[in-house]
């Protein structure tokens, strides 16, 4: 089950990409460029669309509510929230100082560091809108279908199939390199194993969901502060 789910959703990744190449070559308003309404849109949805289809298809498939899956069976979430908050808090400037370590390091090896492409599309769009619809993209949609992929179901398959390391180590390496950017590697990978610990200590999503969500959001402030102040200081 999990790899027909991995396999709908490399196959949703593939399509996507394919109408927006296609509606790019035929000048298609809203897809003449990577950064038009319709590319944005089809972009992001293509993977994480996808994958929060695919999380609503394996609990269906399972009999698991959504309450079971979100371990909020008994309304514990202000615990897990306190619990989520402190522990984001006291690991933030760590994953921050592991960046500028990667960054430090990649710079003494010649190696080029670049954005991540998602920051570099942010930067890029021009609409209010595009820039709103990124914005929900990325502290509720992306942290919902990421949660729901790499610790729900990945995770959760390799450690009930009894390799409980696999799923630490492997699911954890496996979502930083997904996104792309060697500078920002090792502290996703620090990242992911701490949301992987939110999921084991509270059994359930709700976690690491709104870890990763609070994460993004940190992230969006921090890109808005670095835009406004070269704007200011070009």
């Amino acid at each position: 089950m999990v790899l027909l789910l991995a396999g709908a959703v490399m196959m949703s990744i593939f399509s996507g990409s394919l109408v927006v190449e296609l509606l790019r070559h035929f000048g298609v308003a809203g897809f003449r460029t990577q950064d038009d309404a319709g590319s944005v849109l089809v972009t992001t949805l293509r993977l994480h669309g996808a994958a929060i289809v695919a999380g609503i298809v394996f609990l269906k498939l399972h009999d698991i509510g959504w309450r079971e899956a979100l371990g909020l069976q008994n309304d514990n979430w202000k615990l897990q929230l306190l619990l989520t908050v402190t522990v984001l808090a006291a690991a933030f400037p760590v994953l921050q100082g592991l960046k500028l370590v990667s960054e430090i390091m990649l710079h003494k090896m010649n190696w080029s560091v670049e954005d991540q492409s998602a920051v570099e599309m942010f930067i890029n769009i021009k609409s209010g809108w595009s820039r709103v619809y990124f914005c929900f993209f990325t502290i509720v949609i992306a942290p919902v279908a990421e949660e729901f992929i790499f610790r729900g179901i990945l995770f959760s398959a390799a450690k009930k199939s009894g390799w409980p390391v696999l799923g630490w180590v492997g699911v954890s390496f496996l979502f930083a390199i997904a996104h792309f950017n060697a500078p920002i590697f090792l502290p996703l990978f620090v990242l992911a194993l701490t949301l992987t610990w939110l999921y084991e200590k509270t059994e359930g999503l709700f976690a690491p969901i709104m870890a990763h969500s609070l994460f993004n959001a940190v992230g969006l402030v921090l890109l808005f502060h670095m835009q406004n102040a070269s704007q200011v200081h070009p």
